[in-house]
């Protein structure tokens, strides 16, 4: 059993520890957590690492966030895993901050990335785990608070967050999509 588990970012320093990039954050809390190191691959950084015989091939796109579909269906098709068992961490201003929420399909809401991957996979019908960065910045500021560090407060929090995220992952490769919902989205 094959899983492709996407962290979505932007390369480069200064859009380290940002809102935005909390998909590379669990991405390598996950690998880090199973021993794994990254390694710069095509239009991704790219680790593999195993939960129960299970393979998770991790990526984080180096295409930048608007261009996330290029690496996505890039890995798909060279690894030849399915849209189910794709797995996208990415940041969402509609959840409240340290929130997750774990889907089947939906829509972009107008995340780049994610409409990226809509148009390149041609389907919006694939999982993925949405972490709240919640809304909380003046009118016509998104783009300020998205590519924003953390405050001291989320600080604190983002540990234990990114701890649950790596734990959704892993119940999503090992018990699935509908169990995984059940437990993470309350």
């Amino acid at each position: 059993m094959k899983y492709l588990i996407v962290g979505l970012g932007n390369i480069g320093v200064e859009y380290a520890q940002t809102r935005h990039n909390i998909g590379f954050d669990i991405a390598e809390a996950l690998v880090k957590k199973h021993a794994g190191n990254f390694t710069v691959q095509k239009h991704a950084q790219y680790a593999q690492v195993n939960l129960r015989g299970r393979q998770m091939h991790v990526i984080m796109p180096t295409t930048y966030m608007n261009l996330s579909g290029k690496a996505v269906r890039h890995w798909m098709t060279d690894l030849k895993i399915p849209i189910e068992n794709i797995f996208i961490l990415v940041d969402d201003l509609a959840i409240d901050f340290g929130k997750l929420r774990i889907r089947g399909n939906g829509s972009d809401a107008g995340h780049n990335g994610l409409k990226s991957i809509n148009e390149l996979l041609l389907t919006q019908n694939y999982p993925r785990l949405r972490f709240g960065i919640g809304n909380n910045f003046p009118k016509g500021r998104q783009i300020d608070y998205v590519l924003g560090k953390w405050n001291t407060d989320e600080m604190k929090e983002m540990p234990f967050l990114i701890h649950k995220s790596v734990d959704a992952i892993e119940s999503f490769v090992f018990k699935g999509l509908p169990l995984t919902m059940s437990e993470f989205n309350k």
